[in-house]
């Protein structure tokens, strides 16, 4: 994610609103496991507790949801394959919306929502550890409408609507597994009038047109963290292309003036060759697609979709195609590597950021070591920018700008001191060993001291654990 504002997004999140306990009867079912117990109602997240479930891993998510733009009203189903990892007598999963049915491998289950975040899942019979099992749950609500601890994500106007947020997006439109240690792939069907488009990740399969409806199918075959999964549904320009091999696709909102339109798809056509630029930096592309979507809807950021980032108006200069490179750094930083807990954000922020430092470095401007000494410069000790930790930065401070300027600052530092070479090198070796999973912050130093030989619990303590300025030294890589 990259904010218009670099400090302004703050992702403010509180304990669980009650909602009303809901219940229906269930039926009988199939095999029984010895000793089956609840999955857990939570991933174990220490910034976002109720986030993700246990006792399960999900395989696929099938999408099917119908949406009214001008009402904002939502109502769909969604089959969510999973294995579980534990003999589960029920489990959870994050929802936001009103379910209306649930059944698991068919028959009827009995289900609750102790909290308006949680759907509480009781199968007819217990699930056997390390069988397959697919719930179906049928849902409705309006989800610009809907809030929990104080976030309403999913961005509506009159005419235009975006289910694309971070953290937390995907249970406003679909039941999930919210967490990013919980990958899986998809297939997203997403109905809305015929004279509208849906554009969501991965390759566009078909649309089918019945009535005054049409439904628009996406597919992504790569593991997916919930909340990159995303639609945006509206009137729009859409231009689609082959790169070398590589399809692209690009939406821009309609809503925009004619001139502005084609600004902005001036500026995604960059996407492909920018997306070979940074295989030269860090490996192979990740998914089979690429592209992205400008909206008119005004969210104040721009975020790393998988496979196709979403961006809010960004006009045609220097920022405008920093923020492309930074969302697309992501697809390697983010998306093909994502995060093993939200506090572990540097992965992501700081990465990116170092990509357009990288980026402009090799296309004409300044050096990332001296963007390095001149922030190093300007930013007094006594400032409040050195007094986030980065490597553990709190749920309300996820985005602020230390996250990704000085996550950048620590990352140039680090090639400071390991020689360019080395440092592409450990890049490539991460997004290779981590790919489509998760990490943490103590593995990538656990990485970079393996390829490197050094000792660099110092330099980390300095850069990542420290809430002060790290020292001028050249174990810094600061001299």
């Amino acid at each position: 994610m990259l904010l218009r504002r670099p400090a302004a997004l703050v992702a403010v999140l509180a304990s669980a609103v009650v909602a009303s306990l809901l219940t229906v009867s269930s039926a009988p079912a199939s095999s029984v496991p010895a000793t089956p117990v609840a999955g857990a109602a939570g991933a174990g997240d220490a910034y976002f507790p109720q986030d993700g479930n246990g006792g399960y891993d999900v395989v696929h998510y099938d999408i099917h949801d119908s949406y009214r733009i001008r009402t904002g009203a939502l109502h769909g189903w969604t089959d969510v394959t999973a294995t579980a990892t534990q003999d589960l007598s029920s489990f959870h999963l994050d929802l936001v919306l009103t379910p209306t049915a649930v059944t698991v491998d068919g028959v009827p289950a009995t289900y609750a929502k102790p909290s308006r975040h949680e759907l509480r899942v009781t199968p007819a019979n217990p699930v056997a550890a390390g069988s397959s099992f697919v719930v179906r749950v049928h849902y409705h609500g309006s989800p610009a409408a809907l809030g929990y601890a104080g976030e309403r994500p999913f961005f509506r106007e009159d005419d235009e609507a975006l289910a694309t947020n971070e953290p937390h997006i995907a249970p406003w439109w679909f039941p999930a597994n919210d967490h990013p240690t919980d990958k899986a792939t998809y297939d997203l069907a997403v109905r809305v009038h015929r004279d509208r488009q849906v554009i969501s990740n991965g390759s566009l399969l078909g649309r089918t047109t019945t009535g005054d409806w049409t439904t628009w199918r996406w597919r992504m075959t790569r593991p997916m963290a919930s909340y990159l999964a995303y639609f945006v549904a509206g009137r729009y320009r859409i231009e689609r292309g082959n790169d070398r091999g590589r399809a692209w696709l690009n939406a821009v909102s309609r809503w925009f003036p004619r001139a502005q339109q084609d600004s902005a798809l001036r500026l995604l056509r960059r996407s492909p060759a920018y997306v070979r630029w940074l295989e030269t930096q860090f490996g192979p592309y990740p998914f089979g697609s690429t592209g992205g979507v400008v909206s008119s809807v005004f969210t104040g950021f721009a975020l790393e979709n998988q496979g196709r980032p979403t961006y809010p108006f960004l006009g045609s200069g220097p920022d405008a195609r920093s923020t492309v490179v930074h969302e697309l750094a992501h697809q390697w930083f983010g998306d093909l590597v994502s995060v093993r807990r939200w506090r572990d954000i540097w992965l992501n922020e700081g990465f990116a950021t170092w990509a357009e430092w990288r980026y402009a470095e090799t296309h004409g401007g300044p050096t990332a070591q001296t963007r390095l000494l001149r922030a190093y410069a300007g930013l007094p000790a006594d400032r409040r920018f050195w007094r986030l930790v980065v490597a553990n930065p709190g749920p309300q401070r996820l985005f602020d700008q230390p996250v990704y300027v000085r996550g950048a600052m620590a990352l140039q530092a680090l090639r400071h001191r390991i020689g360019t070479t080395a440092f592409l090198g450990l890049l490539r070796a991460w997004t290779t060993e981590h790919a489509d999973g998760t990490a943490t912050i103590p593995q990538f130093q656990a990485l970079a001291e393996q390829r490197t030989g050094l000792d660099l619990d110092g330099f980390f303590t300095a850069w990542l654990h420290a809430g002060r300025k790290p020292a001028r030294t050249a174990a810094n890589g600061l001299r």
